[in-house]
């Protein structure tokens, strides 16, 4: 990472969250990013439903809403990038503060609430790119739609041929009854309206992976049917999970009773516990994606021991600065192969075996 950004990234812990998220992105856009990364460790290429990733260490959405720095971020190190959520219209999202540090926690509390320029933007921006390197696009819905399945579909046809992957973000707990849509019946709807646009997006031209985005906070019998659902309409796999509404008794910060989604180091155990669960019902069928609390190399093995072919951070790096994607690849080259792995893929799953 080049030495302004380095600074910056320090000098913005002393600011507002947003603002300094916002200082972020603009000194990433100026070109203060690194230069090329060094060359990944052999061990940790991978590959994610087919596309060929040099590390398995992703960005997670939320941190590029609008598809402004994409790979500036790659160039950091990360093996792939995803930008968004995106939604059809623009929208200012949640009053502020709408984003807060748990510092004693290393956590983080948004309420955000899809803050965005719009498709339209965001797609011209994807446009733009040379298309070296791997970048998703986070899409959801617009807080006043009267069809928010429709506004997913919107989502693939603006999109489709300028992102690598999709993921659909069903589970964001500021958006009011977006999580609605994670029910059965709910989810069924929304999965056969995709899966029927995606079918006409292809035609004879390419298919992109698509990922469903989960909470951390499903009810019993949840994980089985979502399964059941993504397979039947032909999903590539899951990312799991979103921020959470729950509020752990061991939190210290002040923040703690912001309202919002909680994400960073309290939810690694839960959304850990889900990936395994998720990867026991998936049998194969599916592609994890691992997220919640990843901050270390340590995090991102066990992650990939759950079931995860590869993970995703973002909060973690408004505490350890932009270093922390080279030292969490570093470690998980040593952890895969001190357990004599010699590839990532061989570890995934390996607590389920």
């Amino acid at each position: 990472m080049s030495l302004p950004l380095a600074l910056a990234a320090r000098a913005a812990r002393w600011l507002d969250p947003e603002d300094a998220h916002q200082l972020t992105i603009r000194a990433l856009k100026a070109g203060l990013g690194p230069g090329a990364a060094a060359k990944d460790d052999p061990i940790l290429a991978t590959s994610l439903s087919g596309l060929a990733l040099a590390n398995p260490i992703g960005l997670a959405a939320g941190f590029d809403k609008n598809a402004e720095a994409p790979d500036a971020l790659l160039r950091a190190g990360f093996g792939f990038v995803e930008c968004g959520t995106t939604t059809p219209k623009p929208q200012s999202g949640n009053p502020r503060p709408r984003l807060f540090r748990l510092t004693e926690d290393r956590a983080v509390i948004n309420r955000m609430g899809f803050n965005n320029d719009g498709q339209e933007a965001f797609g011209a921006r994807l446009a733009r790119r040379a298309r070296r390197g791997v970048v998703g696009a986070n899409v959801g819905a617009n807080k006043d739609s009267a069809d928010r399945a429709r506004d997913y579909v919107l989502g693939l046809r603006r999109l489709w041929g300028l992102a690598d992957y999709f993921t659909l973000n069903v589970s964001s707990p500021n958006t009011p009854g977006l999580r609605d849509l994670q029910g059965k019946a709910a989810l069924i709807d929304l999965l056969g309206a995709v899966a029927e646009s995606r079918t006409t997006l292809i035609g004879d031209g390419s298919d992109y992976p698509i990922f469903l985005k989960v909470a951390p906070d499903l009810g019993e019998g949840a994980v089985e049917y979502i399964v059941a659902a993504a397979v039947q309409f032909g999903l590539n796999g899951l990312i799991v999970s979103n921020t959470t509404v729950a509020r752990p008794l061991s939190l210290k910060s002040r923040h703690a009773g912001e309202g919002g989604g909680l994400s960073g180091a309290p939810l690694m155990a839960a959304s850990t516990a889900l990936l395994a669960a998720f990867h026991r019902a998936a049998t194969g069928r599916l592609v994890l994606i691992g997220a919640g609390g990843v901050g270390s190399g340590a995090d991102a093995y066990a992650k990939i021991r759950a079931g995860a072919c590869a993970v995703q951070l973002y909060s973690a790096l408004a505490f350890e600065g932009p270093s922390l994607v080279s030292a969490i690849k570093h470690d998980l080259a040593a952890r895969l192969r001190a357990d004599g792995f010699s590839t990532v893929a061989q570890a995934v799953g390996a607590d389920e075996l």
